[in-house]
């Protein structure tokens, strides 16, 4: 038998030499295959001249093996066997939610909202595991093997699939010790008196564009405290440090305690949503179908976290 490289021809040969041989001739191998005879005898014959040696004997009555069709039948039946297996494990994952699902998300998000979600998640799916990754930097989906990613903006046109989750709505925020220290803003221009803290990722830097009864209004503010972590000017608002314009998924436990006081009421910021974001792709997997789905029903259009 001469030396030869393995090849999906190789391949497809040893498949439909294993089903001639076990469905006891051509045309039995024909019909299960959904092949003409004639496309299953090539089949073989293309196989034997890859191998440089006759797997059968071939008469008009009979058919059998020859010493290397002997050697060589064992073996694609396991190959056959194999590939079996494998297209019914894919088949298999593809029924029911399971393996690593692999998610990226904000920090504060994270922390306070998906990290308190996940073990209902996996309560539901016994056959999942998730593996999460909390960080503020917008991270490549592919280059860094995430399936799935939970981003708070609005999105920018991309090759990712993206599912809203929830809306989100930003506010002012202050303690009542600091509002009776330095006074109450009535106007969007009074913030100019006041120690505004301001979110170092913010896209708008240090103008807080907000909507109001007029519209939309900017307005550029100041103070001694920039962090890149939301939870940080929440704790620093709570301490009475200052003015902050925080997400509701963040300062809404506060203000439905009365710990912190909606400054100017009128005005809030709806710019961004709280989306799934995925790689493209005509199958999205049951794992992360389950998960979308699932945070979709947590969180929904009406956020438990607004106060």
């Amino acid at each position: 038998m001469k030396e030869t490289a393995l090849s999906l021809d190789t391949l497809a040969g040893m498949a439909v030499f294993a089903h001639v041989v076990d469905d006891g001739g051509f045309s039995a191998a024909a019909r299960r295959l959904g092949l003409s005879k004639s496309a299953v005898s090539k089949q073989v014959a293309a196989l034997e001249d890859r191998l440089g040696a006759r797997l059968l004997n071939r008469t008009t009555r009979r058919m059998s093996l020859t010493e290397a069709g002997a050697a060589l039948i064992d073996r694609c039946r396991r190959v056959l066997a194999e590939a079996e297996a494998a297209a019914n494990a894919v088949g298999q994952l593809q029924a029911a939610p399971a393996g690593v699902l692999r998610v990226n998300a904000p920090v504060t998000f994270g922390s306070m909202h998906l990290a308190p979600a996940i073990p209902e998640f996996l309560a539901r799916h016994p056959g999942v595991s998730v593996d999460l990754t909390l960080n503020d930097r917008m991270v490549d989906l592919v280059e860094e093997g995430f399936d799935v990613a939970i981003r708070i903006a609005r999105l920018a046109d991309s090759s990712l699939v993206a599912r809203k989750l929830a809306p989100m709505r930003a506010v002012v925020v202050a303690s009542p010790a600091y509002l009776a220290r330095r006074g109450t803003p009535i106007r969007l221009a009074d913030l100019a008196g006041h120690d505004c803290m301001n979110y170092a990722y913010a896209v708008s830097g240090d103008e807080w564009r907000l909507t109001g009864p007029q519209g939309e209004e900017a307005m550029r503010v100041t103070g001694r405290l920039r962090a890149n972590n939301g939870e940080v000017l929440l704790a620093a608002a709570l301490a009475g440090g200052g003015i902050a314009m925080l997400p509701t998924f963040i300062a809404g436990a506060a203000l439905a305690s009365g710990r912190l006081v909606q400054v100017l009421p009128a005005w809030d910021n709806r710019t961004a949503a709280i989306h799934a974001v995925w790689p493209s792709g005509r199958h999205p997997s049951p794992k992360l179908r389950a998960f979308v789905d699932f945070l979709a029903e947590r969180f929904g259009p009406k956020p438990y976290w607004e106060p």
